[in-house]
């Protein structure tokens, strides 16, 4: 323990934030005058004593005196470097400080006892090691500064007390610090606070040092790479002007055309690696050309441009019945799309979750029907961009999604590239002949495009070569296709389905009038006034000339006819003006393809002997006209059962088979000869053998083809039936009503029977078609019967009456 002894009359030398601790040598400035009368003072008192002048080293901190301070020694007096008088104090010890006292010279004068620091030996176990550790800390700490001759003084020093005081000169201790270190008597606890603050110190100048350092490389790497492409454009303007080339010749800066943009954050992000890596690559390796063509590719696409939506809800439907003739269904879809994106702008509703209103439309329907054409009229009657992407023959995955950037020529799917070609993010996207799109080895681009028309997924679209996401939300997507079961079940229920099932004669008149005859007087090089076709030819045209459930082969006939005209204008055959009327046109393009069976002479119809009956059938080209034909097998030949040709699918033939077990099970009820079932074989023969066919829609013909025969009545020419039977004779429902009936039409039928539950399907079909025909719905075959069979009397159309 530290003893204090005799009381000792001393001057105070103050020292203002600055503390002193025994062993300590510092020059203090005489210039003060506080410093200067202490040392007078001292110097006057030693006068008259032994030994050097004393004083008393006191901190002084915010005007407060320490209660410790330094007995210190005057060791000289002098000048200091700058030439100002100073004196050299050494500290001997530490001193009590009591009461005031007097003395000589202007300095306060105060009693004070030294305070005794010895400790006694031998030092304990803990001392010892606690001593190694501050020497092995002081050494650390002065090796980094590079101050090696002090490390030699440093572990020469034995004392505990002087080792701990040694700590007085280290730079980094504050002055509170140091006052506790002054204040604190024992002289082991004191080299533990001092072991401590040093210790405290290294840990904080590793971490500054270590966070230096980081900075440091960070600084050194960006002043590096600065260096580094600063000599690689000097390199480049070298190379260049060695090559004869101009400035502008080289690759445009990609990284101020990428920052220029205003790409998306994570398409900007994305551009920015890759501009990395064509700056570090040089002009002669593939891979600077292949990135050249992605950037290009990404500043091409119009992310931030979209075209506002014409709202003008009655303009668009003025357009639309403009360009196109009848297709209702399709108009109010588009109608109502319109109308709901402009109440959902008007309430600020335009983008929920992330998505847009976009739409995806079906529209499936037979060649000729104007599918494709009315995606363009679509786009036009909402004021937006329109792009067409044909998909008949696709079979590589990759046009859909694109192909990875791996790859030699790889390039972005048919997506991003219509998008980019539209230079709109929200176009109309005509995806044309979706129904044609097969798979192979190469993949199934059917099952690419699911995530493209999923409008739940489709904001995140992600395309093989650009590997970002794109938004499609806002794209209006129109599918074609001529045959539905074609289209994959899981694409078919992301879209919206809208049938084009053709147009009536009616209206096909009206589109060669208003569309089509003057598109090919144009092309003809004729003018409106030069030549006319009045409507008794135009329906001629449509009736006899074409039958069909689009306008095709209509538009066709139409250039042919206004050809002939022209090469006999030329020739000097027929002066213009010419109005063409149904007498000409025999003269003109030759005779009709399509003479309806009604308008034939009786001997020379098909259903003039018996056996034979007329269905309706759909096919990829609408509605057609099916003929059923049934025989019976000579009973010499012993070729008993049923013979089926015509290139009949399975299905068509179970129907088939179930007719024949109908009639033979309730021939005796029917009053038909059915013991010739039994005896002879029966032959149905489907014309047009070259085409395949299937669906069980044909069975109630096949019945009564087969009724027809045994019984040896007639089957009405103007009669014609669709429906599936069943064992007991039951008639079933069946699909496409519509094109059936269109094409009932279209060949001249008078009378149509359908299946009773196929009823409310009559509401899809155009009044003036329903109003030319006499559609009977039945439940049962024996109903059939009675309406398409001929008495057998005289073959004379009977008065049958109208089933209920």
């Amino acid at each position: 323990m530290a003893a204090e002894s005799t009381p000792l009359a001393l001057p105070v030398l103050p020292l203002d934030d600055e503390v002193v601790l025994p062993g300590m040598v510092v020059p203090l400035d005489l210039s003060d005058s506080e410093v200067r009368a202490a040392v007078e003072a001292a110097q006057a008192a030693a006068g008259s004593e032994p030994g050097k002048p004393r004083v008393l080293l006191v901190p002084r901190v915010d005007g407060t005196y320490a209660g410790t301070g330094v007995l210190g020694t005057i060791e000289q007096v002098g000048r200091l470097a700058d030439g100002d008088p100073g004196a050299l104090i050494r500290g001997r010890s530490r001193v009590r400080i009591g009461a005031g006292t007097t003395g000589p010279g202007a300095a306060l004068w105060v009693e004070g006892t030294r305070i005794d620091e010895s400790v006694p030996e031998p030092l304990p176990g803990q001392v010892t090691e606690l001593v190694k550790e501050y020497k092995a800390l002081a050494t650390a700490w002065l090796r980094k500064r590079g101050a090696w001759q002090v490390v030699d003084r440093v572990q020469a020093i034995d004392d505990v007390s002087a080792l701990a005081d040694n700590s007085g000169y280290s730079p980094f201790l504050t002055t509170d610090q140091k006052v506790r270190l002054l204040e604190t008597a024992d002289p082991v606890a004191r080299l533990k606070l001092a072991t401590q603050q040093l210790r405290d110190h290294l840990a904080e100048q590793d971490v500054a040092e270590t966070i230096a350092k980081d900075v440091q490389e960070g600084v050194d790497k960006q002043q590096r790479e600065f260096l580094l492409r600063r000599q690689l454009e000097a390199v480049r303007k070298e190379l260049r002007e060695l090559n004869g080339e101009q400035e502008g010749e080289e690759s445009d800066d990609y990284r101020a055309r990428v920052e220029a943009a205003g790409l998306p954050e994570k398409v900007r992000e994305a551009a920015l690696k890759e501009v990395d890596k064509l700056e570090r690559s040089s002009d002669q390796s593939p891979e600077g050309s292949w990135i050249r063509t992605w950037l290009d590719t990404v500043l091409e696409m119009p992310w931030n441009e979209r075209t506002e939506d014409a709202y003008d809800i009655q303009g668009a439907q003025s357009v639309l019945d403009a360009e196109h003739a009848g297709l209702d269904d399709v108009k109010e879809r588009i109608t109502e799309y319109l109308a709901v994106r402009k109440r959902r702008s008007d309430r600020g509703l335009g983008v929920v979750g992330g998505r847009r209103g976009g739409a995806v439309l079906a529209l499936v329907g037979p060649p000729g029907v104007g599918k494709t054409s009315l995606g363009e009229s679509v786009a036009h009657a909402m004021g937006r961009k329109f792009v067409r992407v044909a998909l008949g023959g696709v079979r590589d995955e990759a046009e859909i999604r694109g192909h990875r950037r791996t790859y030699v020529g790889a390039l972005p799917g048919r997506i991003v590239r219509a998008i980019k070609e539209a230079g709109s993010m929200n176009p109309v996207v005509l995806l044309d002949e979706i129904d044609k799109v097969g798979s192979d080895f190469r993949g199934d681009p059917a099952a690419a495009l699911l995530e493209v028309l999923d409008p739940a997924q489709n904001h995140t679209f992600r395309d093989h070569y650009l590997e970002v996401e794109l938004d499609l939300s806002d794209v209006v997507f129109l599918a074609t296709a001529n045959v539905l079961e074609a289209i994959p079940e899981a694409l078919l229920d992301r879209m919206e389905l809208v049938r084009l099932d053709g147009y009536t004669e009616d209206e096909k008149v009206v589109i060669a009038r208003d569309h089509l005859l003057p598109r090919q007087l144009e092309r003809a090089g004729l003018d409106q006034d030069e030549v006319t076709i009045d409507e008794g030819a135009l329906r001629k045209l449509a009736g006899e000339y074409t039958r069909e459930a689009g306008v095709r082969t209509l538009e066709r006939s139409l250039a042919r006819l206004l050809r002939k005209i022209a090469a006999q204008h030329e020739l000097g055959e027929r002066k213009l003006p010419f109005t063409v009327t149904d007498g000409d046109l025999r003269d003109l393009i030759g005779r009709p393809h399509h003479v309806p069976e009604s308008a034939q002479d009786p001997a020379e119809r098909r259903t003039a002997v018996p056996g034979v009956a007329t269905g309706l059938a759909v096919t990829g080209a609408g509605g057609d006209v099916l003929y059923v034909e049934a025989s019976l097998a000579d009973p010499e030949t012993g070729a008993a059962g049923l013979t089926l040709t015509g290139q009949l699918g399975d299905v068509m033939k179970e129907s088939a088979q179930i007719a024949l077990s109908f009639l033979r099970s309730h021939g005796a009820e029917l009053e038909l000869p059915v013991g010739d079932l039994k005896d002879r074989g029966a032959h149905i023969h489907f014309p047009a053998g070259a085409v395949p066919k299937d669906g069980p829609s044909a069975g109630v013909t096949m019945t009564t083809a087969l009724a027809s025969l045994l019984s040896g009545r007639l089957v009405r020419t103007d009669v014609a039936m669709t429906g599936e039977v069943s064992l007991t004779g039951r008639v079933l429902p069946i699909g496409g009503v519509k094109q059936k009936l269109l094409a009932a039409h279209r060949a001249g039928i008078t009378t149509v029977i359908i299946p009773k539950r196929n009823e409310p399907d009559l509401d899809d079909v155009p009044a003036e078609v329903l109003d030319k025909l006499d559609v009977h719905a039945v439940t049962d075959v024996r109903q059939v019967l009675e309406l398409a069979l001929s008495p057998a009397t005289n073959g004379a159309t009977p008065e049958v009456p109208v089933a209920a």
